[in-house]
């Protein structure tokens, strides 16, 4: 490790991290201070090449200009709106967007914000509508 990453280390005895072997990771850390396109920057500055992206959120690719904007323009009119009751315009916008591009009579589309709440949702819907037709 050189002096730019010791400088650099945080204190991380308080993160117990996921699907990780902490004690072996925290003694040999490999961590990351940013990232542009399809690569991630050490903190010791090696490029390394996010093979995955970031586990397959960032498919567009890290840190891309004109996602910026968009995501600092929208953050500077509005950060969250409820979904319980309200809504953002922009929210039905992106729906009727996505629904063009679906097959069949698949036209109504559910935002949430992980994998596991769609997940639940999914199992939340089925249920539901096989309620709906006494198949409880």
């Amino acid at each position: 490790m050189n002096e730019r990453a010791s400088v650099n280390t945080p204190d991380m005895s308080a993160f117990w991290m996921p699907f990780t072997t902490n004690r072996q990771f925290k003694s040999a850390s490999r961590l990351l201070e940013s990232a542009k396109g399809m690569y991630y920057t050490s903190i010791d500055g090696r490029r390394i090449l996010d093979g995955t992206a970031g586990l397959w959120c960032v498919n567009a690719g890290h840190c891309r200009d004109e996602i910026v904007a968009a995501v600092q323009a929208q953050a500077a009119e509005m950060d969250f709106a409820p979904t319980f009751q309200m809504r953002h315009p922009k929210a039905f916008e992106a729906a009727t967007k996505i629904a063009r591009h679906t097959p069949g009579d698949l036209k109504h589309i559910f935002f949430v914000n992980s994998g596991s709440e769609a997940l639940d949702t999914a199992l939340k819907i089925a249920l539901a509508y096989h309620r709906s037709r006494g198949e409880g």
